[in-house]
């Protein structure tokens, strides 16, 4: 009997808390916000199928905000019923089968402001992840941010944020895709050539009375 396709972050158990370092923002001493150290964990994936061709990654967080009015904002909280989108923090693909994992720091080494490059690395290819749109306008932080940046939830969201890292094992060398694409570019690339996933699952929240409950 073969062995099932398998992800492995050893930096948490799965479903466990994601450790601050791998975050973008985390509580601060004097504030309710303080940038983080920002480093992309190690990943491995194992027992892919046969007929593999490629991997892709994908980390996003399904329980964003849809309206920003409440983030952030110190007189009020975002509601726990507030209808919920995803955010993407990490987007690769066209990763080679003869890659089987990263090192930690590999993808990201602390936040970058203005953003990171996108496109052709020597493990793959990165398109951008969602900190690009929720930056725009901002003349401090507004940029293409490529690879990965780690969690960064609303400090006053009364809700713990889950964080998905999943590998897709591809029957096909290449998506075809370039520049500054999406993860809602490669989910719909990748339908159909989809041999195998396997996910791996952190929460993160900023809010301490959610820390503490």
């Amino acid at each position: 009997m073969s062995k099932q396709f398998s992800i492995e972050i050893n930096a948490w158990e799965d479903g466990a808390t994601i450790p601050a370092k791998f975050a973008f923002g985390q509580p601060g001493t004097d504030a309710p916000f303080a940038i983080s150290d920002n480093v992309s964990p190690a990943v491995r994936w194992a027992n892919a199928p046969a007929g593999t061709r490629s991997f892709a990654i994908i980390c996003h967080d399904p329980d964003v905000p849809s309206v920003g009015d409440d983030v952030n904002q110190a007189d009020r909280l975002v509601p726990a019923d507030l209808p919920r989108v995803d955010f993407y923090h990490w987007v690769l693909i066209d990763i080679p089968t003869t890659v089987s994992g990263l090192v930690e720091g590999e993808a990201s080494q602390g936040v970058t402001p203005r953003g990171k490059t996108v496109g052709q690395t020597a493990y793959g290819i990165t398109g951008k992840n969602d900190y690009t749109g929720w930056f725009a306008g901002d003349p401090d932080m507004e940029g293409v941010y490529g690879s990965y940046d780690g969690p960064c939830p609303p400090w006053n969201d009364t809700i713990i944020h889950h964080y998905y890292f999943t590998v897709f094992a591809l029957d096909i060398d290449t998506l075809g895709l370039d520049g500054a694409f999406s993860g809602q570019d490669v989910l719909a690339k990748i339908d159909g050539h989809v041999l195998a996933q396997a996910s791996h699952m952190g929460t993160y929240s900023m809010n301490p009375a959610v820390i503490g409950s």
